[in-house]
């Protein structure tokens, strides 16, 4: 617990320098929760410090994400006090499809979460839903993507059976959304505006489980529909072969989705009633994290701009696309290649900074002349600088960093922060 204890330190720290950074007098987007995605406990500490106001979590079990880190019962624990002593909040993935099997277990789990104090449950499964309001009748559930909420009698429904928030499904529009909300306005709605698209209808693909025996709604995917196709030629009398689908040189992704991203539109799910914003990547970086909840805090805040619509550019991403909240949309598929790097590479996080000198644990490997940029919730973001110097954690001068997850001291002009991240523009 003294860990946690120390990370509530840092994050308090970091919070204030947020809040102090922002401008208060302008806020685009009122009254609307950004929520994140945490894989493990760093990525909850780095989703808080760059100012989601709340995070979704997966345990050991039940959850459509289980090749993440994801938390054990400790964790959960620390998660939680955490996240409440910040004024922030966690919601537990409780998503996937049931088998009479999970019941029992099931249970005991949602007793857990109600114990530790879970802001909620998100479930997609109604008997699920059944075992949660039998054995934790205080957890709050929302209803997760994965259950096609896509009209508002679905949505009546889970409210009428004690839901708190629905998450809708992605096909929606802003017009069906608002229609949602005037038909059903004692709930809350929430959609997601960044991240990975399903080429399957809110999620419910058979692929993985067809093609490599990894069932995606038991939390397995093997993201079957990322990869490169071609098809088999079989002709009778005539040797078979394969044939590339192609459609230029580099092969294609023909279920390939593009990546979502409604930064220049938030206002307009503001209007319709949605209440939260979700972003998408429960397996993603640390880095990418980072960059992109910083990018839509600073959205919310300040309004739409050049400097959000360049800073998502920075992480690994498809093309995007705003998918079908704007209307119909037949231009989602990303044929081209399963993914982008972005503009920047990750290099190094902050440790702690003193009198000019920086301590940065190395991620990627960088040189002394190179010109490094500071991705913080601080007022020290974007601005760079050229590293004059750099020594191990023995003392010793390098000109070359180049040892992963060394702890190099390197001169700073700025005032960095734990958890502030230095990356260089390619």
């Amino acid at each position: 617990m003294a860990e946690y204890a120390a990370i509530k330190g840092i994050l308090a720290q970091s919070e204030h320098n947020a809040r102090y950074a922002r401008n208060e007098e302008n806020i685009m987007v009122k009254d609307v929760e950004l929520l994140a995605p945490a894989g493990n406990l760093n990525k909850l500490r780095t989703a808080f410090r760059f100012g989601a106001d709340a995070a979704y979590i997966g345990g050991k079990l039940f959850s459509l994400r289980s090749f993440a880190d994801n938390f054990d019962a400790e964790e959960m624990r620390g998660a939680v006090n955490l996240a409440h002593s910040l004024g922030k909040k966690v919601y537990v993935t409780v998503n996937i499809f049931a088998r009479n099997a999970d019941m029992a277990q099931l249970e005991d789990y949602f007793s857990f979460l109600q114990e530790v104090g879970a802001d909620a449950a998100i479930i997609s499964d109604s008997g699920v839903v059944y075992a949660a309001k039998k054995a934790a009748p205080a957890l709050k559930i929302h209803i997760s993507t994965q259950a096609n909420l896509t009209n508002k009698y679905a949505v009546k429904f889970w409210a009428e059976q004690g839901a708190t928030r629905a998450i809708l499904a992605r096909e929606l529009s802003v017009d069906e959304i608002a229609e949602i909300h005037a038909f059903v306005p004692e709930i809350e709605l929430e959609t997601f505006v960044h991240g990975a698209m399903c080429i399957s209808y809110s999620g419910r693909c058979l692929l993985s489980d067809y093609l490599a025996g990894r069932p995606s709604n038991r939390g397995e995917c093997v993201q079957a529909c990322r990869w490169n196709y071609a098809v088999k030629k079989k002709d009778v009398g005539a040797e078979s072969g394969y044939l590339d689908v192609e459609e230029d040189g580099r092969g294609t992704y023909i279920f390939n989705s593009k990546d979502l991203n409604m930064s220049a539109h938030l206002d307009k799910l503001a209007d319709a009633g949605v209440c939260a914003f979700k972003i998408e990547g429960r397996m993603k970086s640390e880095y990418y994290l980072a960059t992109v909840i910083n990018a839509y805090r600073r959205c919310m805040d300040g309004g739409f701009d050049e400097v959000v619509e360049r800073e998502l550019m920075t992480a690994a991403h498809r093309d995007y696309t705003t998918a079908y909240t704007l209307g119909k949309n037949d231009k989602t598929v990303n044929y081209s290649d399963n993914q982008t790097k972005g503009d920047c590479d990750f290099i190094a996080n902050v440790v702690s900074c003193k009198d000019g000198s920086a301590v940065v644990e190395m991620r990627g490997r960088f040189r002394v002349g190179d010109r490094l940029e500071v991705l913080s919730p601080t007022d020290d973001f974007g601005k760079s600088f050229i590293v004059e110097y750099a020594r191990t954690s023995d003392g010793t001068p390098v000109d070359d960093c180049k040892l992963v997850q060394e702890k190099y001291t390197i001169n700073s002009p700025f005032a960095l922060s734990e958890g502030d991240i230095l990356r260089r523009r390619k």
